[in-house]
Parts: C-alpha cells; sequence; structure tokens
C-alpha cells in the first residue's frame, strides 16, 4: 500500500471511506437536515467558536475566496501577511477582487512577528482587514494566531482578522472566539479524515456587520445564502453528499476521541517526525515551537536533487512526500503528519527516506542517530 504523506489530500480511515459508498439522500429532506445540524455542531466544537460554521461544497482555496468576497469591498485596503505560498495566495485572491492589498512578507521558514504586524497597521491607519494564515503549508511554520489578533487589536480593536486555518484546524489548537478571530476557514482533506471537496467557514458578529457592507459580487460563495438556507436544514446548492456521510462519521470519531487528545496526538506525531528526520543528520527548514504539528520541511542535504529523491521514494518505495513550492523549490522535502497518521507511518517513511538518500549518495554523518 502506498504511504501518502503530503500535507493533503491525506489518507482517510476505513470506516469515512466505507461512509462515502452509502446510496444518496434527498438534500432537501429531513434526513439530510438532522446529519447537517450534527456536523454543524459538532464543528463548533473544534472551532472552538459559538458562532455557527457553515459547510461549502468546494476547496479550500473556495472557502478563502469566500472569505474576501463576504467581508470586503473593492478598494477596501487589506495587510496580508504572508510567511508562505498560501499566504501569498490569499493575498492574490484580495487582490482579484479589487482590494487594494499591502503585503508583509517574512522568510519562508520563519513566523510572522506580531509587532511587525502591528507596527504596519499602526503606520497606516486606513486599513480595514489582516489576512493571516495559521499553518503555511508550503514551509512548515504555525503563526502564533492569538499574539498577531492581540497585536492588531491594540492597534485597531476593530479590525478584521481573516484567518486561512486550512491545514490546522480540527489538528492543532486553533480558537476563533478567545483569539478574537473574525473570519475562520479550513476545508475537508486534512485533519478531518475524508477526502477533499468540503469546506467550513464561521464569522463572528463583527464579520457578519461588514457582510451586510460588503459590495463584492457574489453567488455561490455567498455566506447569506449559506446561513438562510442552514436554518431550514439545506444548503443553497447541491451539496456533496457522500462527503456529508464521511464527515458526519469523521467528527463522531473525533468527537469521541475528544479535542484536546486529538490536538495532543498531533503535537506528539509532529515532534516524532522530526525526531526520526533528525537521527538521519537531517535538518529541519522550521525549529521550535513555531515548527508545524501537521506537515514537517526537511531541507535537502546539499548535492542531493530533490526532485530524483522524490521520484525513487515514489516508484521504489511506494512512499510519496511532497515537493517544496515557490522559493523552497527543490530545498525541502515535506512530510504530512495530519489526520490518519501512526508512529509506523513515519517510521516507514523515514525507513524509505534513508535508503533513497543512500542511494543518491548521502550519507548520516557520524556520530548522529543510532
Amino acid at each position: 500500500m502506498q504511504n501518502l504523506r503530503i500535507p493533503g489530500p491525506t489518507a482517510c480511515p476505513p470506516e469515512t471511506l466505507a461512509e462515502l459508498s452509502r446510496q444518496m439522500i434527498n438534500h432537501r429532506g429531513p434526513e439530510f437536515a438532522d446529519m447537517q445540524a450534527r456536523i454543524m455542531e459538532r464543528l463548533k466544537l473544534f472551532f472552538r467558536t459559538q458562532n455557527e460554521v457553515y459547510v461549502m461544497t468546494c476547496s479550500g482555496t473556495g472557502v478563502m475566496e469566500a472569505a474576501i468576497v463576504n467581508t470586503l469591498s473593492p478598494g477596501d485596503r487589506v495587510l496580508s501577511v504572508s510567511i508562505g505560498e498560501f499566504g501569498d495566495r490569499f493575498f492574490d485572491i484580495a487582490e482579484a477582487y479589487g482590494a487594494a492589498v499591502t503585503k508583509l512578507a517574512f522568510e519562508p521558514g520563519t513566523a510572522a512577528d506580531p509587532k511587525a504586524v502591528a507596527n504596519a497597521l499602526a503606520a497606516d491607519p486606513g486599513y480595514k482587514a489582516v489576512l493571516v494564515t495559521h499553518n503555511e503549508t508550503s514551509s512548515g511554520v504555525t503563526n502564533d494566531i492569538n499574539a498577531i489578533s492581540k497585536a492588531i487589536r491594540a492597534v485597531n480593536p476593530d479590525i478584521l482578522l481573516i484567518v486561512d486555518a486550512i491545514s490546522s484546524l480540527g489538528c492543532i489548537p486553533f480558537a476563533a472566539d478567545a483569539w478574537d478571530v473574525d473570519v475562520s476557514t479550513t476545508c475537508s482533506q486534512k485533519g478531518f479524515m475524508i477526502p477533499p471537496g468540503l469546506a467550513f467557514i464561521s464569522l463572528s458578529p463583527r464579520a457578519w456587520k461588514a457582510y451586510e457592507s460588503s459590495t463584492i459580487q457574489k453567488y455561490y460563495f455567498d455566506i447569506g445564502k449559506a446561513k438562510s438556507y442552514a436554518e431550514r436544514g439545506q444548503t443553497p446548492f447541491t451539496p456533496a453528499v457522500s462527503l456529508y456521510y464521511g464527515l458526519d462519521l469523521g467528527l463522531e470519531m473525533m468527537d469521541k476521541e475528544g479535542m484536546e487528545q486529538v490536538n495532543a496526538r498531533h503535537a506528539a506525531i509532529g515532534d516524532y517526525t522530526r525526531a526520526k528526520a533528525r537521527a538521519l543528520g537531517l535538518k529541519m527548514l522550521a525549529e521550535g515551537p513555531h515548527a508545524s504539528n501537521t506537515v514537517s520541511s526537511i531541507l535537502v542535504p546539499e548535492g542531493v536533487n530533490a526532485g530524483e529523491l522524490l521520484k525513487i521514494l515514489n516508484t521504489d518505495y511506494d512512499t510519496v512526500l511532497a515537493s517544496g513550492q515557490g522559493k523552497l523549490t527543490g530545498k525541502i522535502v515535506r512530510i504530512g503528519h495530519m489526520g490518519m497518521t501512526s508512529r509506523e507511518d513515519i517510521d516507514a517513511a523515514i525507513d524509505a527516506l534513508e535508503k533513497a538518500l543512500d542511494r543518491l549518495g548521502y550519507k548520516k554523518p557520524a556520530g548522529v542517530g543510532a
């Protein structure tokens, strides 16, 4: 069996995969309404919010777009905080819809500095919103959203904080209400143990106020439509019913495990992955408290071709790691460890990595590991 160790889509447990084969039901009927109500209520636990969480049939990028079109208007000043490729994507989406976006970029492998974000806002009081990625999949770095929120609220208490939590929420602790996040977004194929195709979004009262004044044209991603239909147990458009089946069960499994335990499990597997990589004499791109617990980025040793390494892993060892992106192309390989990931999965991936590196001439430094 292929060892799929990319940061999404992730491998799914057999229980949720089996749910996907169930027969269709009427998405305007009472059975679907009951299922949607269960899903929405359980999602609130993982968002750590009292606000409603709405499910959309789309990718993570789709729900990032929904976050923009439902809260902003053309010409709005927006500060886009980027620590990698997906931070850049948030910038691109906002710019595509006519916002006046300023990018505050940090070097890949580093986290955003809350003071620098606050200073950027203080230098220009015209900003309406801040866009930030909680967990940057391209680099394996987690931003401190709580610290960023406190820093920006000290400058402008009413500014909108819009967060991409796609590769964190459901794995890494996220607290929409306690951290005063206005728009929280995530999707199905990361920590929720089902395939791609569903995305989730929650708005604070401040964000709903922004929705009322937003003038960006929207139709499919209109969160007001999602709200009004959810009140009668439906979705505005045809949902991915099969994925709802899987999500319903996946959330039940996560709820039974316990939110804190799910987060602790991801912290443990993140630490374990990094320790196993270091035992080969490899260096991590991100170290310390900002190192991600859902994806680890390993620096490719000098003299090793990253593309060739990934090819050997895939074709000869049935192990799929992710390549670097953007500035990190050819410099790192990434190991995903979110959702259904065991130590055995990581052991097998690291063992394959060691063999592939050996074939490419890499030798573990003397005295490193056991």
